[in-house]
């Protein structure tokens, strides 16, 4: 890394830092929390839901994939021991006459 790389990745990490500030949450939660202590769980709320529907495309897919790889991989065990009891006529071996 050099200098100037290290000047601006430092720049702008302090930016990202005062910024940080700003947008610590909408105003509507940030201003009924202040007035409501009890709107915390309101809060809490909609933090959940979010991240729980965020969550669901990620597990969705990822549960799809591994359902298909193990799908795969059985056929492909299943195919082995076929051929492994019933070799092709190509491949079969002649007894000694």
């Amino acid at each position: 890394m050099t200098l100037s790389q290290f000047k601006s990745m430092f720049a702008a990490v302090v930016v990202l830092l005062l910024v940080a500030g700003l947008a610590q949450a909408c105003p509507t939660c940030k201003d009924q929390m202040a007035a409501d202590p009890a709107a915390y769980n309101i809060a809490r709320g909609y933090f959940w839901s979010v991240l729980f529907m965020l969550s669901m495309p990620i597990l969705i897919i990822t549960g799809l994939g591994s359902y298909f790889y193990w799908e795969v991989r059985r056929a492909y065990a299943r195919q082995a021991i076929e051929e492994a009891l019933n070799p092709p006529e190509s491949q079969a071996v002649l007894p000694n006459s």
